[in-house]
């Protein structure tokens, strides 16, 4: 690790893509690639498909509330992979309701809301919930940089052992 400390690992589930551009023929075999500073993670390649169902988790370690960036993919065998629009979010907001302790509270509160802006990709209203004895935040993304596409997203919070939130 460098100089920043570890404050715990954000597990990011890809769910779904909805709606995704066409880039070859008549669809595309899209996947995922997340960053965040120089983390780099990737989905695996669903196969002719613009409503491809991930159900995948990529684990990024937070050591700063940097942006995460998601850009999706049409892989081809034979040159260079399409881009299919890519979306940020920033995670500030699911980070304070990590920082705040929840015990006696039901299942599935509503602890933040986050609306849609002109600067974040959000395509609806993004609830960040007390589930399961977790902080998580349900995102539907609007791609960028495309005729259309949304991906539906879960963030849900790790804490490492011996480190907390401060």
């Amino acid at each position: 690790m460098s100089m920043y400390q570890l404050l715990g690992l954000l597990r990011v589930h890809i769910h779904r893509g909805v709606n995704l551009a066409i880039r070859d023929l008549r669809s595309s075999d899209p996947y995922v690639i997340i960053r965040m500073g120089k983390q780099k993670l990737k989905t695996r390649v669903v196969k002719k498909n613009l409503n491809p169902v991930w159900d995948e988790d990529l684990t990024l370690s937070v050591v700063e509330p940097i942006p995460v960036k998601l850009e999706v993919y049409d892989r081809d065998l034979f040159s260079a992979d399409d881009k299919m629009g890519d979306a940020e979010f920033d995670f500030t907001p699911f980070l304070e309701a990590v920082k705040m302790r929840f015990d006696d509270i039901p299942n599935d509160t509503i602890i933040t809301t986050v609306k849609p802006t002109r600067t974040n990709c959000l395509a609806e209203e993004s609830y960040i919930t007390w589930t399961d004895g977790r902080v998580v935040q349900n995102m539907v993304l609007r791609l960028r940089n495309v005729e259309s596409g949304e991906l539906e997203i879960k963030l849900i919070w790790i804490d490492v052992p011996g480190r907390r939130a401060t």
